[in-house]
């Protein structure tokens, strides 16, 4: 049996209360919105934020892991096209040679193509000594010293690719190592010197080609290790998005909701108000 009381409205104490609740729930609705998460803090979802945060770290792990590896495919592309060069002035050594081993030729004529062999060399030992990215040269064993590691790894694991850039050895202005090939033993200034150095400079051809297929190897790997971490960063930042953010059309529905309960929250409170002072009406009678 219900019962008259002036100390306690527990109508207006319900309704209180459960206006707090409701403005609780249309607070975080609104907080949702306005940041896009559904997740703004660990109370909202604890292990969601744990699980989130967690694939935020891996994305952002694999974003600079693609940065590292374009990086590579940068130096090592650096790397191809001074070996082009390479490859071009060997080919010139070619001509120079075949040219100096003919008896058309005289000894003045040799003399002049064995200066320019010389210049030749010159030029490939300076590519071979200046060739650097950012200050570390490629082909000295003081730089890269053989090989490009491109660290690719995520949180979860290390991983690495190697590029193999061959080293060139040089000695001032002269090539003294070019893939097994001595071109210091190089000698135009005789016909049968001129025809004998045919085979080491046909050898060094043959090492820059196969240091150019190293590379190219090596720039293929990392191409595909770029497309596939790709992949794995947009997959893992849509598994985190569908974790932590907010889903729009779900809130302006739940907005609309508490909204209005929240206004017939405060009308409830107050009625209850207004029935408790029906107990001044009893003592206008006593």
């Amino acid at each position: 049996m219900g019962s008259f009381s002036i100390l306690n409205n527990i109508a207006g104490i319900s309704a209180q209360n459960q206006l707090n609740v409701n403005n609780v729930n249309l607070s975080r609705t609104l907080l949702r919105l306005s940041s896009g998460k559904r997740i703004n803090s660990g109370a909202d979802d604890a292990a969601g934020l744990q699980i989130a945060d967690s694939l935020r770290a891996n994305t952002a792990a694999l974003d600079q892991a693609l940065r590292n590896a374009n990086d590579g495919i940068g130096v090592a592309q650096i790397g191809d096209g001074a070996l082009q060069e390479v490859s071009n002035l060997l080919i010139r050594s070619v001509t120079l040679a075949e040219e100096a081993a003919t008896a058309t030729v005289d000894s003045v004529g040799r003399s002049s193509l064995n200066a320019e062999f010389v210049q030749v060399q010159a030029e490939i030992a300076r590519i071979a000594q200046q060739t650097n990215i950012n200050g570390t040269a490629l082909f000295t064993a003081t730089g890269l010293n053989g090989s490009l590691s491109v660290f690719v790894g995520d949180i979860s694991s290390a991983s690495s690719i190697a590029v193999t850039i061959s080293a060139i050895t040089t000695n001032g202005a002269t090539v003294t190592n070019l893939g097994g090939q001595n071109l210091a033993t190089v000698d135009l200034t005789t016909a049968a010197a001129a025809a004998s150095s045919l085979a080491t400079i046909k050898g060094a051809v043959g090492a820059v080609s196969r240091g150019r297929a190293e590379i190219g190897a090596g720039i293929n790997r990392l191409q595909a290790a770029v497309s596939v971490m790709q992949s794995q960063s947009q997959n893992t930042r849509a598994a985190e998005s569908t974790i932590r953010d907010a889903n729009v059309a779900e809130e302006i529905g739940n907005l609309t909701k508490y909204q209005i309960l929240a206004q017939a929250g405060i009308a409830a409170l107050a009625q209850a108000n207004q029935n408790s002072q029906s107990v001044l009406a009893l003592l206008r009678n006593a």
